[in-house]
């Protein structure tokens, strides 16, 4: 079962508030699906095509903070992460564990002198800020900082533009499926959430209802994080009567489903596909489970207050219009002031 989702096909260039056209860029996270997707999405929103570099962490030492790695280059290049000379002119990196040879790049490409690689982190790199030139970070980290840049969750290229492209290619696909259509985005267990069987069936039983009492139509994109007996369970409980539950075993429709749905249910336990589904401007409902996680506590908080979603309680208002959540702009704008305050 594979992870949501894979870069969305542009329908069109769109409008974007920073350009930073011309210069050479690299994406570079550890290869994880979601972290790779936010790296790509902001070099997009900054108008640069950048070269993808993936470098798993070592085994033997990824857990030590980053600042403590040995020879963090010469290890990611055993791994192929290929991060050799000519350095960019941008670096975007994304997760804890590239923290490290973003900064051997960073330090080797302002050898001599030279203004070198503007670095770039998303998250929380788990070392003093001051080592990038910019940190974009989620409100719910609550850093601040003079290098730090904020948004509502996490960043991604979705538009509901983009969406409702996504779900005119796939409009034959899910022909039969009944309208009003809601599309339930599932995840997992996490450290923040224990999410198992009985939450499963809790879902179902709910989703069940939801048919029932209101006539609609129901598409079930499950992710890794769900598992493949919980993935059976869903498929069990609903398909007999109607619903749609995808098993892994066709086309990732994550994008089409957020595009052709008329109301959509997510799991609490991913920030980035409650925001993916935000940025549709539909009807967004979350499904709140017992968490151990203030950072999550504040984000979900911070949705619900700017009106972006609302806690499913087992019934949709289909009439509801929510604001697209949108913030990849406003991000990529501020990061090109600051590049041209500093480069000139």
């Amino acid at each position: 079962m594979a992870d949501p989702i894979p870069m969305p096909k542009s329908p069109g260039p769109e409008p974007s508030a920073g350009r930073l056209a011309g210069l050479t860029a690299w994406a570079l996270t550890e290869g994880h699906a979601g972290m790779e997707i936010q790296a790509r999405a902001l070099a997009e929103a900054l108008g640069l095509d950048p070269v993808v570099k993936r470098a798993p962490a070592p085994k033997a030492t990824g857990w030590l903070p980053p600042r403590l790695w040995p020879s963090a280059l010469a290890n990611a290049n055993k791994r192929g992460a290929d991060l050799t000379p000519p350095w960019p002119d941008v670096l975007i990196t994304c997760g804890r564990r590239v923290v490290a040879p973003a900064l051997a790049i960073r330090r080797a490409s302002r050898e001599g002198g030279a203004p070198g690689t503007f670095a770039i982190h998303i998250q929380n790199p788990q070392v003093p800020l001051r080592l990038f030139d910019v940190v974009v970070a989620p409100d719910h980290d609550a850093m601040t900082g003079p290098n730090v840049v904020s948004c509502l969750g996490s960043i991604h290229a979705l538009t509901a533009r983009r969406l409702k492209a996504e779900g005119v290619a796939s409009r034959k696909r899910f022909a039969d499926l009944p309208r009003p259509l809601v599309t339930v985005l599932v995840g997992g267990a996490n450290r923040a959430y224990g999410i198992g069987t009985k939450e499963m069936e809790r879902l179902a039983d709910s989703i069940f209802s939801l048919m029932v009492r209101q006539n609609c139509g129901v598409a079930v994109v499950p992710s890794r994080r769900t598992g493949r007996r919980n993935v059976r369970l869903l498929k069990d409980r609903l398909s007999d009567i109607g619903a749609y539950v995808w098993d892994g075993e066709d086309e990732n429709p994550y994008l089409a489903l957020i595009g052709l749905a008329d109301a959509l249910i997510v799991t609490c336990d991913s920030v980035n596909m409650v925001c993916e589904a935000a940025a549709s401007g539909k009807p967004v409902y979350i499904v709140m489970y017992k968490g151990r996680s203030a950072r999550f506590d504040a984000f979900h908080a911070a949705m619900r207050t700017r009106g972006h979603v609302r806690a499913f309680s087992g019934q949709i208002d289909f009439f509801w219009r929510p604001a697209p959540l949108v913030e990849i702009d406003a991000v990529a704008a501020e990061i090109v002031q600051r590049y041209r305050t500093e480069r000139g």
